[in-house]
């Protein structure tokens, strides 16, 4: 008897196994790394994008400043953590990113990038904004413009503020290069003569402290103005032989190296993370050097002498055409008191005063954006919890949260009024270490439950929990936030907000409080997203709909703004919704692997960054969804990290007017903006929006600022 089942299953299955085939092939042509820019180059580009703010001359004066150390200190930040990255990957053997760059040559390009960025800086220094500073007699001076009043003024401050605390270092067999610590100001010294124990001099180095002010204003009744400032840089420069009598300084020639900053503590080899945090934090200072700055006119047997002891190839070493330092003028943004050469003030919307806030939540949700709404209202929800009796136990997420944190004192306080208060504080929240390592040690204290999250996943969800006995009930208060709980920040960083007494977003709370505190398996959620389990395969789901739709015919959207991008899988998933008609728009404020505009794969994704007055920071996700349109806020960006290996949160507007504000605010908005708003094209280059002929100029921030704050 002939069996017909073998026959048949194959005509059954054939045209389902040549579309998975198909599906796959064009799967796996979306993996090319000519469809990916590179992270660390587009990272970058974003700080060329700060700089422009800097050369910007509709921008006020100071703020100028201000954007021009911020780009410098965004490059010490990108050598400290993404080249050092880079390279310990080469050395690994780790694989390159889904762009391919081999890392000896992604090494390479980064120096080429990041020396036209620091040559450009430097430029709109000398060039351009100290000329500008001082026609407006904010006057930084140069050495050579010192005059004789200048010099004996400077003079007694070297001799009494600053030779004291200094410890100069001749270079000899018994006086080894010294342990020069990260981004620290130094001074190479070249000598000539002997010294009082007959030693023939040739090197020192000088070592400024960290307690000497790195800017120097000088008195009105010395210098004639008001606001005229120099750099100690210049000050040991000019005054350096009075530390070695006797003999002749050559030259003096300040440097400064930076250094890999990531910490590494193996988690699953430590029994107390904080006593092994503590202990690399006491070494974090002196690890691998990255990156030399050093005077332009230093001569080159001194460079490759430092070169050597840095253990630093040739192109490490970035030579400056001013103070190595330069980020330090920051400071004078806070000295000089001069309205008119900052941004106007403005005066965050308040909640209307109410007699608690839980009264309001029970009424409806709150929206909070930032900065342009007050942060007032998420402080006071803790403070009322500390102080309500019927509230009984808070819960909260700690990522950054600032010097004398307010929050952190009402935390202390409800633990100390009787409250269960349990705090989940990152210990690896990077740079922060120190300060959450003191937070949570002074909540330890008040008798506050602390935890520091997960082995090998950094908490960097935004969640407060607020458990309350209403009547005969329970009822839970949540606020869940694209920022930090950081009252500095809320004001200089946009963000989203959200206050609710939504039980199926309060119960998801719950049982996430609940993994991060105890040994709990990981539970379906009602309503939120969570990394590293709902959050990467929910955001591609919701693509892949997209996606769906616009091959039903279907009128299809996404508009996402986030941080930054470079999840493959997602890319991939982006990719091929644009391939099936899917319009997506993507507000990327910096780094973004992803290249719009490509023919056949891309030519219905547009990015855009925004870089303007405030930070930009809120995360949010819409989605159309056949006219059932979904809105997500998140404090996750669509990076690997973010994605795969932390605990984030993606939580949905499910009130419509909420949501239609979200939409309309924080992406629609946007989407408009031809002021502040840059291109990526996909070559990935940036290309500034400018308005069409008929068209007024539109800011983004100054919409809001004049809409919530006016």
């Amino acid at each position: 008897m002939t069996d017909k089942r073998r026959p048949a299953a194959r005509s059954n299955e054939s045209p389902s196994l040549g579309k998975e085939v198909e599906r796959k092939r064009d799967h796996d042509a979306l993996r090319d790394p000519a469809l990916y820019l590179n992270r660390e180059l587009s990272q970058l580009d974003f700080n060329f994008r700060v700089l422009a703010q800097a050369q910007d001359p509709t921008v006020p004066l100071l703020e100028r400043l201000r954007y021009l150390c911020i780009s410098c200190t965004n490059l010490d930040e990108f050598f400290e953590i993404r080249a050092a990255t880079v390279r310990q990957a080469q050395e690994f053997g780790v694989p390159p990113a889904a762009d391919g760059i081999p890392h000896p040559l992604l090494l390479k390009q980064i120096h080429q990038r990041a020396a036209q960025l620091v040559e450009a800086q430097y430029d709109c220094w000398n060039d351009v904004l100290r000329p500008a500073l001082s026609d407006v007699g904010v006057r930084v001076l140069h050495r050579q413009h010192w005059n004789a009043r200048h010099m004996r003024w400077l003079r007694a401050y070297f001799r009494d503020e600053v030779m004291p605390v200094l410890s100069p270092l001749g270079l000899d067999p018994s006086h080894p290069f010294p342990k020069i610590l990260n981004k620290s100001l130094n001074i190479v010294v070249v000598l000539k003569g002997k010294d009082a124990f007959g030693r023939t001099g040739h090197l020192a180095i000088v070592r400024a402290p960290r307690s000497l002010s790195r800017i120097i204003q000088l008195p009105q009744k010395v210098s004639g103005g008001e606001h005229d400032f120099v750099f100690l840089s210049a000050v040991l420069s000019a005054f350096v032989e009075e530390l070695f009598p006797g003999m002749e300084v050559k030259g003096a020639y300040q440097f400064r190296v930076t250094r890999n900053s990531e910490l590494i503590v193996d988690e699953d080899e430590v029994e107390n993370l904080a006593l092994a945090l503590r202990d690399e934090l006491a070494g974090r200072g002196y690890l691998r050097a990255m990156r030399l700055e050093i005077a332009s006119d230093c001569p080159k047997p001194i460079v490759r002498t430092l070169l050597e002891n840095f253990e630093l190839p040739e192109n490490a070493v970035y030579r400056i055409k001013g103070p190595v330092n330069l980020n330090r003028a920051a400071q004078i943004y806070d000295m000089v008191l001069r309205p008119e050469l900052k941004f106007p003030p403005y005066h965050p919307r308040q909640l209307p005063e109410v007699e608690t806030i839980f009264d309001t939540v029970a009424a409806g949700d709150i929206l909070l954006h930032h900065p342009f709404d007050a942060f007032t209202p998420v402080l006071e929800l803790i403070k009322q919890a500390a102080e309500d009796p019927n509230a009984l136990a808070i819960k909260q997420t700690l990522y950054r949260a600032g010097k004398d944190s307010p929050i952190v004192e009402h935390l202390i306080q409800a633990a100390r009024n009787g409250k269960d208060v349990t705090v989940v504080i990152e210990l690896r929240a990077r740079f922060d270490e120190e300060a959450n390592l003191s937070f949570a040690d002074r909540l330890q204290e008040a008798g506050v439950q602390v935890v520091y999250g997960v082995v090998g996943y950094k908490t960097h969800a935004k969640m407060l929990l607020i458990v309350r006995r209403e009547g005969r009930k329970l009822r839970r208060y949540t606020h869940l936030s694209t920022g930090n709980y950081h009252a500095g920040t809320a004001r200089a960083y946009t963000d989203c907000g959200l206050i609710t007494a939504d039980p199926d977003i309060g119960e998801d709370v719950h049982l996430i409080f609940q993994q991060l505190s105890g040994l709990a398996q990981a539970t379906k959620l009602k309503r939120l997203l969570q990394s590293p389990f709902t959050l990467h395969p929910g955001v591609i789901a919701r693509i892949e709909r997209e996606a769906k739709h616009a091959g039903q015919g279907k009128p299809a959207r996404i508009v996402a703004k986030m941080n930054a991008l470079n999840e493959p899988q997602v890319i991939r998933a982006l990719y091929a919704a644009s391939q099936a008609g899917v319009s997506v728009d993507l507000i990327v404020r910096g780094a973004c692997t992803l290249r719009p505009g490509m023919p056949g794969i891309s030519e219905n994704i547009r990015v855009r960054s925004i870089v303007g007055r405030f930070l930009e920071h809120s995360r949010a996700w819409w989605f159309a969804n056949d006219g059932a349109p979904e809105l997500f806020c998140s404090s996750a960006d669509w990076l690997e990290r973010n994605l795969l290996r932390r605990v984030e949160t993606g939580f949905p507007i499910l009130d419509p007017a909420l949501a239609d504000r979200v939409k309309d605010e924080v992406l629609d908005n946007y989407l408009a903006d031809n002021f502040s708003a840059w291109e990526l094209l996909s070559d990935g280059r940036y290309v500034r929006v400018e308005p069409a002929e008929d068209a007024m100029p539109h800011s983004a921030q100054s919409a809001l600022l004049a809409k919530l704050c006016g």
